[in-house]
């Protein structure tokens, strides 16, 4: 896996994603933007899916959480390059923090996983 591809890759959905959330619906680009993130993303998940499936799915497994695995690009964040929100990425049941919310989502600049439990967890899961 060419870790550099995937995070230039990874970047380029975050961004196109971020562009789309700066238009109204009433914008003119909204729906070529959209149409293209839509396009991005089916790429992105073609290109790199079964290898961050496989490490999303280690991720669930050492949580503990039954949640199910859904598709890399619902894990990402609003923005690069700043630490994730606690209402970023997607939530998992844990056994390891029960009874707190608690959130994975696939970050870039090295690409990884990372945990964030309320205000006050937030540690690396994953690198590629």
């Amino acid at each position: 896996m060419n870790t550099e591809e995937l995070n230039t890759a990874l970047l380029a959905l975050i961004g196109k994603k971020q562009e789309l959330q700066g238009l109204k619906y009433d914008d003119a680009r909204y729906d070529d933007v959209e149409e293209a993130l839509h396009d991005l993303e089916d790429d992105f998940n073609e290109q790199y899916g079964d290898y961050l499936e496989a490490a999303l799915e280690k991720v669930h497994t050492d949580l503990q959480s039954d949640t199910d695995v859904l598709l890399p690009t619902a894990y990402l964040p609003s923005r690069p390059g700043v630490p994730p929100t606690p209402k970023e990425g997607v939530w998992v049941d844990s056994e390891k923090y029960p009874g707190k919310e608690a959130r994975i989502t696939l970050i870039p600049s090295p690409v990884r996983i990372m945990l964030t439990v309320g205000k006050q967890v937030q540690q690396e899961l994953w690198q590629a």
